[in-house]
């Protein structure tokens, strides 16, 4: 199959003239995230809609180039972990994500609707994405974490730790199966993960700060929010100092999405050739 894909991206040129198609259809399912308050990839809980635009041009049955815009809800809270002591620490956040992406997607069988009815397909590109984690405060507040320096981002203290950026890129990459049905509709079930190039999209990374420069220079609220052991109720009295994990740097966020996609097939603009030549048999005189 490897060498297969590879004759058809060196010989892809030669492709262009000639069998191609767009989809145009919506996207919806379910959303979550992989990092310091979510360990595990399909949690119990956390799951949170999502949903969006796409567009495909395929210059081949099997290769073709994908564009979407997609909305996502973004959860993880230590609450849920089934470490002891990760709910000791006892973080949560939350954030609305924007994502718009591009990619290369492959089919495992040449779809149309004159021959092959389904496929299994595989996707990788690149995206950007807007997020804004927050947390929900004592009194049920919203609360934007990214202006507090929870973990001294920006202080002239901690000249290692930027203020980091709300717009940041990742890596989709995912798969699905897709079944085309009658002349019209495209039909495909997919999940798709991002690997982004933030450690921050839940504003939890590196080691804890010293609470008293962070209240010096951000206030009691960054304090609060920035260690939340002593809210929970067998809380042991000490404060941790800048020495601390308070997430794990090593390693980038993650989030996914899964859902289906419906979509309209129709034949390029402009394309002057049919999609699939006929196959009747030539006449003789």
């Amino acid at each position: 199959m490897l060498r297969k894909l590879l004759f058809l991206l060196l010989f892809m040129p030669m492709a262009i003239s000639a069998q191609k198609h767009h989809e145009m259809g919506v996207f919806g399912g379910t959303s979550s995230y992989y990092g310091d308050l979510q360990e595990k990839w399909f949690p119990k809980q956390g799951y949170r809609a999502c949903g969006g635009l796409m567009y495909k041009h395929y210059i081949h049955p099997m290769v073709g180039f994908r564009f979407g815009a997609s909305y996502a809800s973004l959860y993880g809270a230590d609450s849920l972990s089934q470490s002891p002591a990760v709910k000791r620490r006892n973080l949560n956040f939350e954030t609305n994500l924007f994502e718009a992406h591009a990619a290369l997607e492959l089919n495992f069988i040449p779809v149309d609707f004159d021959e092959f009815k389904f496929s299994p397909y595989l996707f990788a590109g690149l995206c950007a994405f807007y997020y804004n984690p927050y947390t929900i405060g004592a009194n049920d507040e919203k609360i934007y974490l990214r202006p507090l320096s929870t973990e001294g981002q920006g202080l002239r203290q901690y000249t290692d730790r930027k203020v980091y950026s709300l717009v940041n890129v990742g890596v989709p990459l995912g798969g699905g199966f897709k079944v085309f049905i009658g002349k019209t509709v495209m039909l495909s079930g997919e999940i798709g993960f991002r690997y982004t190039a933030t450690d921050y999209l839940d504003d939890v990374s590196k080691t804890y700060v010293n609470l008293d420069t962070l209240q010096r220079y951000k206030g009691k609220q960054s304090v609060d929010l920035s260690f939340r052991s002593n809210e929970l109720p067998n809380w042991d009295g000490n404060y941790p100092n800048d020495k601390f994990v308070r997430g794990d740097n090593n390693k980038k966020d993650w989030y996914w999405f899964a859902g289906i996609n419906v979509a309209i097939y129709f034949e390029a603009f402009g394309n002057l050739m049919p999609y699939k030549k006929t196959r009747c048999p030539k006449k003789f005189n």
